[in-house]
């Protein structure tokens, strides 16, 4: 499986209100990060929720986001960030 994205790409996480199980956490949807590492191709956990297989396998992202984007009233350090593993079928090039 070839990665879509490599570390130091723009990323945006797809707004997208998707019911049931799923690993990308609201507050980051629709917001902007640089993908930091390559994690790895995995089984679909939001199918291995619901009794199926997982497959395809989809390729694992580490992500990293500046805390002021995602919360603009954040009052830490302006160089404060996180990071969150999600998956490519949620990101898209920003």
């Amino acid at each position: 499986m070839t990665p879509r994205f490599q570390p130091g790409d723009a990323v945006r996480i797809i707004e997208r209100n998707q019911p049931g199980h799923v690993r990308t956490p609201q507050y980051v949807r629709g917001k902007t990060g640089v993908i930091e590492r390559i994690v790895g191709s995995f089984p679909n956990p939001e199918t291995l929720a619901y009794g199926q297989t997982g497959l395809p396998y989809k390729m694992l992202y580490r992500v990293h986001f500046h805390q002021t984007e995602l919360w603009p009233d954040y009052d830490g350090k302006p160089d404060d960030t996180l990071e969150l593993e999600i998956f490519e079928h949620w990101l898209e090039p920003a």
